[in-house]
């Protein structure tokens, strides 16, 4: 793995916590120094082009910190973007801040992937947040979209009362357990009829959602457990958030991207250097000769 932020470990960067929020005994000098060293491989890691491979699936998924922005203490969503190469290796492709509710917000953070020659895409994994619905359909308009299932899981017990909580949990997971799409298909409606007498508001959320949580059918079996959700990019998130509670409110979105940065960089680092594929890079590769099989060839070049 190579070596990160300029020799500094991640060790340091929690140590620079308290620095980038609050009092602390490192000078001005070194924190500086140092943090223009994160600054340059964060900016690195945001910036890089991202041509150099076809990425197949991408997840999109938020954790939220609190930031000071005129005055007053907000909430704010950190997005993450991961992708899955065409070797089957993932790689960290983007990293920003705001409203992860609006759609301008995350149309504009989608658009400077593909700015940045992201291609291939071939199913988006996220949330079912409206902005970003609406953003993945104007910027990945050739792209499916698959409703992450722990979000959706979520959202149907939700409206399930406690006692019933258990057994609609139980009936959506058998959905996801059959081996092929039309039993996956019928196992939904069949989970949707179960549930119309006693959960009728999780069966008309079911029944709503069943070609979103079921866009994963479309791709191959041995892919499905991992494009179903937003595990990857979930425990990250959970990783992500064990360092930011350390400094509780950030002092400004800037310091939020260079902490959150740094970590994700070296992350990166570790997904690319990888012993093993996320996905075996034959599977993968069928994808790929679906989608060039599906792209016109341009005509010859005239002679002159």
């Amino acid at each position: 793995m190579t070596a990160y932020i300029s020799g500094t470990s991640t060790r340091k960067v929690d140590g620079l916590v308290k620095a980038l929020g609050c009092d602390s005994g490192v000078s001005k000098s070194t924190v500086s120094r140092i943090c223009k060293n994160i600054d340059a491989d964060v900016a690195i890691l945001r910036n890089r082009d991202l041509g150099h491979q076809r990425f197949v699936y991408l997840w999109l998924d938020a954790t939220y910190v609190h930031v000071r922005d005129g005055g007053q203490v907000v909430s704010k969503a950190v997005v993450i973007a991961t992708g899955l190469r065409a070797d089957g290796y993932r790689e960290v492709l983007g990293v920003d801040v705001g409203d992860s509710e609006n759609e301008t917000f995350w149309t504009e953070f989608l658009r400077s992937l593909k700015d940045r020659n992201l291609g291939g895409v071939q199913l988006v994994v996220s949330d079912a947040h409206a902005g970003l619905k609406a953003a993945i359909r104007r910027v990945f308009q050739d792209a499916g979209w698959q409703r992450c299932r722990v979000h959706a899981m979520r959202n149907f017990l939700a409206a399930a009362n406690h006692q019933h909580r258990s057994i609609v949990a139980a009936l959506i997971r058998t959905i996801f357990a059959q081996p092929d799409p039309d039993g996956a298909r019928a196992q939904l409606r069949n989970v949707v009829a179960q549930l119309e007498t006693t959960v009728p508001a999780v069966a008309e959320r079911l029944e709503a959602a069943e070609d979103d949580l079921l866009a994963y059918t479309a791709f191959p079996p041995a892919h499905w457990s991992k494009i179903w959700s937003n595990n990857p990019i979930e425990r990250l998130n959970r990783e992500l958030k064990r360092r930011t509670d350390v400094v509780q409110i950030f002092p400004n979105p800037e310091a939020v991207i260079r902490l959150v940065g740094a970590l994700l960089v070296e992350v990166n680092d570790e997904m690319i250097s990888a012993d093993k594929r996320y996905i075996a890079a034959a599977s993968v590769a069928a994808l790929t000769d679906r989608e060039e099989n599906q792209i016109p060839s341009l005509p010859a070049a005239p002679r002159t």
